[in-house]
């Protein structure tokens, strides 16, 4: 293996033949090269589809009211389903229900003040304790809503962090009362959510929405998480529900306009299934053009053994074993392999690690990358492939009789 002599040959015979070994590299490192670019962009797709879903819990359900369109029981279409906190009920026997809460959409109630400061582009969030797990919120300062705030109708409000910059103005805005629609409000926390944009608005009491800002009993959708579930699980659930809220609120259960179901963990396991589709598909395709680059190896290696018939004969005349002349088909073999690989491994690297700076962060593609480990793994088998092609033009070198050998024109 460390035999001088042996390598210098080995580096002779790919000088006397430079565009043939570049041509025998170049399909090598390509397919390498390939294989981490097209896996980088399944990752990216990935990373931005699991970047949506983090903005919300991946095992939440969200029911809004809708509008009819079908006829049922005397009722036309058109007729508006408009939900009710009484409606809560319907979902008190569910199995492995948790995190349950009412959420008031208040687009209207935009206007933030606080001693002469105004927030712009807000909103506010009439909701309970556990939207803090339905919306994957994080508190960074103070604390959430809890069920004082709730059951006393508590003016309190947790803000996101534009708030905080653009009313407070660096001061600490816990404990402070600031005033939404002219309504004062006591800053309880302050939150973070992965989506920038749900960070410019207020959370506050359900109840206290209902009463300042006459909403009544009305809700705009009845938010809950599942504690353990399975895709078919899942919808079984939501079928449950459609049946409920059809009987409920007078409406024919296959309409599925009437009422709006969101189960986030059916569309999660889905679109994750559908990656994972398209993800065996790029290794396909990569592995597929790493093979091709290892055929012409074993090719050239064929070409090589060929050409150097007679000289095999010679160094067999001469007592070469056969062992040294499988070593040095091989080793010509994985050198080739083994630096076109590393080439084409680091081209991808360095052209994701260049992309995923320049690109900006879309919805659905984020951070195209390969992690170290997969892309070791793929040169070594490169290498190994690369090995296994070398081996057989190297056998059928050391099987030639030397008279037959030194006979070859």
């Amino acid at each position: 293996m460390f035999d001088g002599e042996l390598w210098r040959e080995i580096l002779e015979t790919i000088r006397k033949n430079k565009l043939r070994t570049f041509l025998t590299a170049f399909s090598v490192a390509w397919g390498i090269f390939m294989l981490i670019i097209l896996l980088g962009t399944g990752n990216g797709l990935q990373n931005g589809v699991r970047h949506q879903f983090e903005q919300d819990a991946v095992n939440a359900i969200w029911i809004s009211g809708g509008n009819m369109t079908m006829a049922h029981n005397g009722l036309q279409p058109g007729r508006r389903i408009q939900l009710t906190i009484e409606d809560s009920s319907l979902l008190t026997d569910l199995p492995n229900r948790a995190n349950f809460t009412p959420r008031h959409n208040m687009w209207s109630i935009n206007q933030f003040t606080y001693q002469g400061n105004y927030g712009s582009d807000m909103n506010v969030r009439g909701v309970g304790p556990e939207m803090v797990v339905g919306e994957n919120l994080t508190v960074l300062e103070g604390r959430f809503l809890n069920e004082r705030d709730v059951t006393e109708f508590r003016k309190s409000a947790c803000i996101g962090r534009p708030l905080k910059e653009e009313l407070f103005k660096g001061k600490n805005p816990i404990g402070e009362w600031f005033e939404i629609n002219g309504i004062s409000f006591q800053v309880v926390g302050i939150f973070s959510d992965a989506d920038e944009n749900d960070e410019r608005r207020a959370y506050i009491p359900y109840t206290t929405a209902s009463k300042a800002f006459g909403y009544g009993n009305r809700v705009e959708q009845l938010v809950f998480t599942l504690d353990e579930s399975s895709l078919a699980a899942s919808e079984a659930l939501e079928t449950k529900l459609r049946t409920r809220f059809a009987e409920q609120h007078r409406f024919h259960p296959d309409d599925k306009r009437a009422l709006w179901i969101w189960n986030t963990y059916e569309e999660f396991t889905k679109v994750m299934g559908l990656l994972a589709g398209i993800k065996a598909f790029i290794w396909l395709i990569g592995i597929g053009t790493i093979l091709a680059g290892v055929v012409g190896v074993s090719n050239i290696m064929m070409i090589t053994v060929k050409e150097r018939t007679r000289e095999i004969g010679i160094r067999k005349a001469l007592g070469a074993t056969p062992w040294n002349v499988v070593s040095m088909v091989l080793l010509e073999s994985v050198l080739i392999t083994t630096v076109a690989g590393y080439l084409g491994m680091m081209a991808g690297i360095f052209l994701l690690e260049a992309l995923s700076g320049q690109l900006p962060a879309a919805d659905f593609f984020r951070n195209p990358e390969v992690d170290l480990q997969t892309a070791l793994l793929c040169t070594g088998v490169l290498i190994a492939a690369g090995t296994i092609a070398g081996f057989f033009p190297a056998r059928r070198a050391a099987s030639i009789p030397p008279i037959e050998a030194l006979r070859d024109e």
